[in-house]
């Protein structure tokens, strides 16, 4: 008994209020493009959880120093010894600065001691508008910059500006990029000039309600939302709600090419989607989800982001897409429009047959156990090449691939100056345990020299000096200045190491972990912070978190594999391909980033990423391919089954993967480091995990296997080929689905 079909008025009805609704929910998120500045930080100590040390220093910092600052280092270099007269307009220049709004205080112009450099260190409101502040600063140096002497505003507060500039084109160009690509390959792959646009309209309204909600919670403060996680949320949920309305088009497609009426078509391809797109959908949020467990805020935050992206996505396929595509019917296709009887199989695809697809089912089904075996072996060779992945973390001043000034200016930094000046490390100490903790900083060769805070000094930091287990703190002023005291806080004081290695090298971050080390030995009671203490905390804590995430997203989509395809052993096959599928990527991102680019290093968060996104996403494909593969198996056999499935959803799994590639590989045009190897990774990993895993090692292994790939479940001990009819037609199949 069929169900009953809908009048006419609802028929047209409904459809059109689903794409009202919609069309409101795009108009007002669509504005939201522009303002996610507004409510977004790139801070990395506001990501570090509570029991950082340079979160616990950080909390501190301004009951010492009265306020909390982020320090620019304007550096101008001679090329030759400093005049006097060249000193004086350096001078000049820092008194300009010091009347720039959010500026706190400015130190005095400071020669370096080869005499052909100076520095001025300008302590910069931290809660202010940083990027903007630096900004006035480059303009004024740049216009007041004696000639013959070249000057850069570097430090801290320069790597941050330039860090928030390279996300600049996130809102336009990164689009733009994206969607430009996707409309390309829909075209190709449709030869409509309607049907692109329709899925391009389904990903961006996703996308427009999605940056909607997630402005709303970020502007609450529910979670933190940075550059980063905003360019990997505009991209997952393009590709996402393009391949998931791939999806629901190919089943649409197939129920025109039955003889279906348009309400009909729209009814059975949503019959026949909804199941793997909620699945994939659903593997997808709950491998986002894992990131919860993250001590690090940033990837904490992606995972209700990127979810609430997912979310949206698969509503939009399933609600929106249809409501468009039941207006539209047949006209969506044209004018190619898929004629009775084109999307049926072959009755027996072991024997000549014609289309990339068929052939391609043909030979799994002759040479299974070969096919396999090679592509398994063309994975493990790939995959040695992660060996050579350095992900332990890099330079701040190596984040941004394209111009830097603050890159160049800590540079000539460093050539007159100790490295670390103006980025210093910060040690919390009790006030009666100051002289061990002087001795152990001045005892690591990595410190340059070594100051305590003091609100009696002019400059706010006094030299300090143990002698025999005596302090002394350095007079500054004519004979019989009183000495300066300490600011005390608590009963502890605050030192100041200048670090003779650049503040964000790994050499400082090895400095950082080495004095921890010596405090800890030698029983001292110190906490060590500063901007180099919060790289290597970042450092550790991403470390920690893709030791943990990484096996937890294994075990839950492990198990919603086996829910959805009802079997144990098919599950952990698959699980097992997109982990080799991932290693193979990373295998050879590493010898690119290497060899190719010539890249620093990576930042340990980055295999996470591509984890996250390789196996999720990855999945998804699987999961296309298994639950067709499930379906046809009821009805023709398991071996059957899985030819037929692998015929049936060749072309719009590999459309997807085409199009997730392409939309993932568009984040290189942002030039950052992580998001540019993120790009990469994924993009690479995408199209081998599609063209290579999808398309030969799981046929020919769930095909070398046969029906035990279904153990424990029923249909591992029914084979139900002498049954059915071979040549049972889909469009009969589906009429079964019906009643």
């Amino acid at each position: 008994m069929t169900a009953r079909t809908p009048s006419r008025w609802l028929r047209i009805a409904l459809p059109l209020v689903l794409v009202v609704i919609w069309l409101a929910g795009g108009s007002i998120g669509g504005p939201y493009f522009g303002k996610v500045d507004e409510v977004s930080t790139n801070d990395q100590s506001s990501f570090l959880p509570q029991s950082a040390e340079s979160t616990q220093v950080q909390e501190r910092l301004d009951d010492f120093t009265g306020g909390e600052s982020i320090p620019a280092l304007v550096v101008v270099d001679a090329g030759e010894e400093l005049s006097a007269a060249q000193l004086d307009e350096v001078q000049t220049i820092a008194d300009r600065l010091a009347e720039v709004t959010g500026v706190e205080e400015v130190s005095p112009a400071i020669a370096s001691d080869d005499g052909e450099a100076a520095q001025v260190v300008v302590s910069i409101d931290a809660s202010g508008e940083v990027t903007e502040i630096v900004g006035e600063l480059r303009e004024i140096v740049d216009a007041e910059v004696p000639a013959g002497l070249d000057a850069w505003v570097t430090g801290p507060a320069g790597f941050t500006a330039d860090l928030a500039s390279g996300f600049t084109g996130i809102d336009g160009l990164l689009l733009l990029v994206a969607l430009g690509a996707v409309f390309v390959i829909l075209i190709v792959v449709y030869r409509s000039p309607l049907l692109p646009i329709l899925v391009l309209l389904t990903s961006v309204f996703a996308l427009c309600v999605a940056l909607l909600t997630v402005w709303r919670l970020a502007k609450a403060e529910i979670f933190v939302l940075n550059g980063q996680v905003q360019g990997i949320l505009f991209i997952l949920v393009i590709g996402a709600a393009t391949d998931y309305a791939l999806l629901y088009v190919a089943r649409f497609r197939e129920a025109i090419g039955e003889g279906r009426g348009r309400w009909d078509a729209v009814v059975s391809a949503w019959k026949g989607a909804v199941e793997p797109i909620l699945a994939s959908g659903g593997t997808v949020i709950a491998g986002l989800l894992c990131l919860l467990l993250s001590d690090l805020a940033s990837n904490r935050a992606l995972g209700p982001i990127a979810s609430i992206g997912i979310a949206f996505a698969i509503l939009s396929a399933l609600t929106f897409l249809p409501a468009l595509l039941a207006l539209t019917g047949r006209a969506a296709f044209w004018p190619f429009i898929p004629k009775t009887g084109s999307h049926e199989l072959p009755a027996d695809l072991t024997q000549p047959v014609r289309g990339v697809w068929a052939r391609l089912a043909r030979l799994i089904a002759r040479r299974a156990r070969i096919v396999w075996i090679l592509s398994t072996v063309v994975l493990l060779a790939a995959a040695v090449g992660v060996t050579q992945l350095k992900a332990d973390g890099v330079a701040a001043s190596e984040l941004v691939l394209g111009a830097s000034q603050a890159r160049d200016g800590q540079e000539v930094l460093g050539e007159h100056f100790a490295a670390g000046s103006g980025s210093p490390l910060y040690v919390i100490t009790a006030e009666d345990g100051v002289a061990d903790a002087v001795a152990t900083l001045q005892d690591e060769a990595g410190i340059d020299s070594v100051a305590v805070l003091s609100s009696d000094s002019p400059t706010g930091q006094v030299g300090v000096e143990v002698d025999g287990g005596e302090v002394s703190y350095t007079v500054q002023g004519p004979p019989g200045t009183a000495a300066p005291e300490p600011t005390v806080d608590g009963g502890d004081v605050m030192l100041v190491g200048t670090l003779a290695d650049a503040a964000d090298s790994l050499a400082a971050e090895q400095t950082v972990r080495d004095l921890r080390a010596d405090f800890a030995a030698s029983g001292i009671d110190a906490i060590v912070g500063g901007t180099t203490a919060i790289d290597l905390d970042t450092n550790d804590t991403s470390i920690r978190d893709r030791t943990v995430i990484i096996p937890v997203i294994l075990v839950v989509v492990l198990l919603i594999l086996m829910l959805l395809l009802r079997s144990v052993l098919a599950p952990v096959l698959l699980i097992l391909s997109v982990v080799v599928s991932f290693a193979s990527a990373l295998g050879v991102a590493a010898l690119v980033f290497n060899g190719v680019f010539g890249f620093p290093g990576a930042d340990p968060a980055v295999p996470l990423y591509g984890f996250v996104f390789l196996v999720a996403l990855g999945i998804d494909y699987n999961i296309f391919l298994m639950s067709r593969v499930r379906e046809e198996s009821l009805v023709h056999g398991t071996r059957r089954g899985i030819l037929r499935g692998l015929v049936s959803t060749g072309g719009v799994i590999t459309s997807a993967g085409l199009v997730l590639a392409a939309t993932f590989a568009a984040l290189g045009v942002i030039q950052i480091l992580f998001l540019v190897q993120l790009a990469f990774i994924v993009a690479f990993g995408v199209l081998l995990d599609t063209f290579l895993v999808r398309s030969l090692l799981v046929p020919a292994l769930t095909y070398d296997i046969g029906r035990a790939i279904w153990w424990p479940s029923k249909l591992s001990r029914f084979e139900p080929e002498a049954e059915a009819p071979a040549a049972m037609s889909r469009a009969e199949y589906r009429r079964t689905l019906d009643t």
